[in-house]
């Protein structure tokens, strides 16, 4: 497959993809995406109506046949893409991986129902129930607006607390079921027929609905109802409180991003020019950096400087140097051990190590010093050594970059 092929799929995956402002393409794209879902499903609903369906029949069948086949065709074209998708997968994996998820289904459900009866006429009606699903294909709007999906990051993050709330909801709303029985039963036996009937009961009190269909008469049932309504008030006011606070911290984080998203985007370093230092007296375009990475800013003093290609820099310069950060699939991961007196590393030089096979050690911090290490160098008791290993080692560290 050639580069220049690879390279159009890639850029109709970014197009497809949820696109930022910068990218007017796929931004367009998303306004259309969202366009069609919210016609088709006006065009739908609208064909419900008897005098919509007799005036306006055949221009709403022509809108769905049109917002389907845009569907399908967006569904073709995800799967054509779904290596970008799921980048650390082979391509059937990924595609295979799509077509199953939650978004998968809900993009093939939301079109093959319109096509099925071609080929099945006998399942034409079971087809068109089936295409109430496509209601869900509501959720790609959700993924365009940081506003709207910040209420499913909010349910996600705070699960754990919402489940405990509604267990104990549960629990409550069986209790009462069972204390309402005791207390009504002989007197409304046709009501509370068993310890289950007042679950309804227990459940229009607890969540304050009391629709009034069921009711205690006795005095001790109207004393306990009155306790359980107050308990429901309380109750339910324990989700909602969890749901609000998940909004706030949800909002105050997104707020965060949108000021300081630019910190997600480049790293940034500080490195001091000493004394014969190699970079000492040469220029910006001498010192050959790796592309990706750049010099942001020269402090020279007092002054902060903002260097061109023919800058120079000299003794004391505090250079900050940016780059992009890691972001890979598979993580790297070092070991960072502290030399105690007694390790037998210790004294030693790098060479004669009997790991030395086996590790690479990449750094060394002896103090405030940054040491990149060779094979003569001594390791001293304190060194703080990092190294990469499969091996297992005592007292160590595991770093994950």
């Amino acid at each position: 497959m050639s580069k220049r092929w690879l390279k159009r799929r890639k850029r109709v995956f970014e197009i497809l993809e949820v696109g930022s402002d910068l990218d007017i393409s796929s931004r367009i794209y998303d306004y259309i995406n969202a366009t069609a879902i919210i016609i088709n499903l006006i065009a739908s609903i609208m064909y419900t109506f008897s005098d919509v369906r007799t005036r306006y029949g055949n221009w709403l069948l022509l809108v769905e046949e049109i917002t389907v086949v845009f569907f399908a065709v967006d569904y073709i074209l995800r799967i054509w893409t779904a290596r970008f998708l799921y980048p650390e997968l082979k391509e059937h994996h990924a595609i295979r991986k799509y077509m199953f998820s939650f978004t998968g289904i809900i993009d093939l459900m939301s079109f093959s129902p319109y096509f099925l009866p071609v080929f099945f006429p006998s399942g034409t009606v079971a087809f068109r129930m089936i295409r109430i699903v496509r209601i869900f294909r509501l959720f790609r709007i959700n993924a365009y607006y940081d506003s709207l999906s910040v209420i499913t990051d909010v349910l996600k993050s705070k699960r754990q607390q919402l489940i405990s709330s509604v267990f104990i909801i549960l629990v409550l709303m069986l209790a009462s079921s069972l204390c309402m029985y005791s207390l009504e039963h002989e007197a409304q036996p046709e009501v509370f027929t068993n310890a289950f009937s007042g679950i309804w009961w227990a459940a229009s009190t607890l969540l304050t609905v009391g629709y009034g269909d069921i009711y205690p008469v006795t005095t001790m049932g109207k004393f306990f109802g009155i306790f359980i309504a107050f308990l429901g008030v309380g109750m339910v006011a324990i989700p909602t409180g969890i749901i609000s606070a998940g909004f706030v911290d949800q909002y105050s984080s997104l707020k965060k991003r949108s000021e300081y998203g630019y910190e997600a985007d480049m790293r940034f370093i500080k490195i001091q020019i000493k004394e014969n230092d190699r970079w000492e007296g040469k220029s910006i375009a001498e010192l050959k950096l790796p592309a990706g990475v750049i010099v942001a800013v020269v402090k020279r003093k007092e002054d902060i400087l903002i260097p061109r290609g023919d800058f120079v820099l000299m003794e004391d310069d505090c250079v900050v140097l940016g780059a992009e950060p890691f972001d890979d699939h598979e993580s790297i991961k070092l070991k960072e051990i502290v030399l105690q007196k007694q390790n037998p590393w210790t004294n030693e030089r790098i060479c004669d190590l009997d790991i030395s096979r086996h590790s690479i050690i990449v750094l060394v911090k002896r103090k405030n010093k940054a040491l990149i290490p060779n094979g003569n160098m001594y390791l001293k008791e304190g060194d703080h050594v990092f190294l990469y290993t499969q091996r297992h080692l005592n007292d160590v560290n595991e770093i994950e970059i």
